[in-house]
């Protein structure tokens, strides 16, 4: 039975990003979540965001991955909130929440090709954000 999403802002669609990364793999981790509170806490990109609409997009996020289509779903939701001006930015946070647990798991890494690929991310401009992520994540 269909249900009425709501309509994302475009930090909503920053957050649900996220969160579907962080769900990928099925387990949602403690430096994942500590690394989506930490980026929306501190971006400027999410300066008048209100942390309180985490949960409610996390929900819907939730409900989206139970749908078969839902994926697509979650994505045109973001397309349709984010400028495009914003898309590597979205890349870049789902990077991050990918690196942040310190295993690039291989859900995770499928889903990044997805969403590259849905938000039109030019293979060298994917490279350099993953990359970037990685050596921001990087334990010795």
């Amino acid at each position: 039975m269909p249900h009425t999403l709501p309509a994302f802002s475009a930090q909503d669609a920053l957050v649900a990003i996220m969160v579907t990364v962080s769900v990928s793999d099925e387990s949602i981790t403690t430096p994942e979540l500590v690394a989506i509170e930490r980026q929306v806490n501190h971006l400027p990109i999410f300066a008048d965001y209100d942390m309180d609409n985490v949960r409610e997009v996390a929900e819907t996020v939730y409900r989206l991955m139970e749908e078969e289509d839902g994926l697509d779903t979650l994505f045109a939701l973001v397309r349709d909130a984010l400028p495009q001006r914003a898309w590597e930015t979205a890349y870049a946070l789902a990077c991050e929440i990918a690196a942040a647990d310190g295993t690039i798991r291989q859900s995770e890494l499928r889903l990044l090709e997805e969403l590259r690929h849905e938000l039109e991310i030019d293979r060298l401009h994917a490279a350099a954000i993953e990359r970037g992520a990685r050596a921001r994540h990087l334990t010795l």
